[in-house]
């Protein structure tokens, strides 16, 4: 038995629920919403990182996806049920932590119960007003989106939660944003993330669950930009590595990236080196992805276009103005957005590869920055940092887009 895993009154010490002033692509305004493009730094708290990260970009009028975060005061209503709260309890007293295999088995029951459990009223109406206001915002009925799981835990201090909540890709209708939602809150209790709190000290309750729900892209082209030269710190040129597609091509070994150096002041390419390019991972209509040959004349044809790169660069300069420091942006080219404006942002963190002093291709290496895009637009075959899964639901016809 466990006698360190922390047990506590769930109902009393979740915080109270807030009723929280949303943000809508509309003037409708409804509780436990926050639109991307209203964030602000005091919805933090209440969005986890994810969600505050991308609306961050947004607040700084980066190309950013559109979506909204649903709040961690929803995910605290279900804990309102006592019967949940005393059968939670019930099997995590229960616990072995040297015992794996019964430990899994104690997670998928918990995560069993909470998706079991009804989504409360308010948290419906919420989700259904701001889904069809984005399906509307974008002129997509049942618009594919990303519903991911955006927890507090990334905000505490002197702990690494990263990967051990879900995240599900071309999510379609409001039935399956609902479920999709509760497996999100669910993934509070994978096995790994309930063994990595009770080894950290960490009460269950210390965590909350926001969820982003955000338009998805489908790309023409993806990759990373670096807002300096990798290979000597120059802080004046903008690196960009690009393939086609999704980027898994690169992330296997199977494709080397097209790599650029784009300079900040002049705007100018400076250096390029195109790969030949035999594959691409693209996502069907019904949201799979499949890998598929190049046409010969675009094996060696650049992934992207000296208008496209500027464009790439310029963004990338604009965060690293913006967070104050050199910046690893993830980008895309969305299909379904015209010339000029289909260059979007996916994330945007510090940059590491000057500091790990590493030369050559910025995908090459043992720090794979293309891992991470993969992970965003598709599922991790490669990665481990981040739980990508494509909801294997039909894409209806006439949809777009992540």
């Amino acid at each position: 038995m466990c006698e360190a895993c922390p047990i506590v009154d769930w109902a009393e010490a979740l915080p109270t629920v807030r009723s929280f002033t949303a943000r809508r692509v509309t003037d409708d305004m409804t509780d436990y919403i926050v639109w991307y493009d209203r964030y602000e730094h005091d919805d933090k708290p209440v969005v986890g990182g994810k969600n505050a990260s991308l609306g961050e970009m947004m607040r700084a009028e980066m190309p950013v996806p559109p979506g909204f975060a649903l709040t961690t005061d929803a995910y605290n209503l279900i804990w309102r049920d006592k019967e949940l709260v005393d059968s939670v309890n019930e099997l995590l007293r229960g616990l072995d932590h040297d015992d794996f295999a019964h430990n899994l088995e104690t997670s998928e029951k918990i995560r069993h119960l909470i998706e079991g459990e009804a989504m409360p009223d308010e948290v419906v109406d919420a989700l259904a007003g701001a889904y069809q206001a984005l399906c509307e915002h974008c002129d997509v009925v049942d618009l594919p989106v990303a519903v991911r799981s955006s927890a507090t835990a990334e905000d505490l201090p002197d702990a690494s939660f990263a990967g051990q909540q879900d995240t599900f890709l071309w999510v379609r209708g409001l039935p399956s944003v609902l479920e999709h939602t509760r497996r999100c809150w669910s993934s509070l209790f994978t096995d790994r993330a309930i063994a990595y709190r009770h080894q950290m000290g960490y009460l269950h309750t210390a965590i909350g669950m926001s969820v982003a729900v955000q338009k998805m892209v489908d790309p023409v082209a993806s990759g990373v930009a670096f807002t300096l030269n990798p290979t000597n710190g120059d802080r004046s040129q903008v690196a960009i590595d690009s393939s086609w597609g999704l980027g898994e091509a690169v992330v296997s070994g199977e494709v080397t990236p097209d790599n650029f150096l784009v300079d900040k002041v002049l705007r100018e390419v400076v250096k390029r080196e195109i790969s030949t390019k035999h594959v691409e991972y693209r996502l069907t209509e019904h949201g799979v992805v499949e890998k598929v040959p190049i046409e010969s004349d675009r094996q060696t044809q650049a992934s992207v276009t000296d208008d496209e790169l500027v464009q790439i660069a310029m963004l990338a300069r604009r965060s690293e103005q913006h967070y104050g420091c050199p910046q690893d942006v993830e980008w895309a080219i969305d299909r379904h957005l015209p010339a000029g404006e289909n260059v979007v942002m996916l994330q945007s963190r510090p940059e590491t590869v000057w500091s790990q002093k590493q030369t050559g291709s910025i995908s090459s290496g043992g720090y794979d920055p293309m891992k991470s895009i993969v992970a965003t637009l598709v599922s991790p075959l490669h990665d481990k940092n981040e739980t990508s899964q494509p909801t294997n639901e039909p894409n209806k016809p006439g949809g777009t887009d992540q």
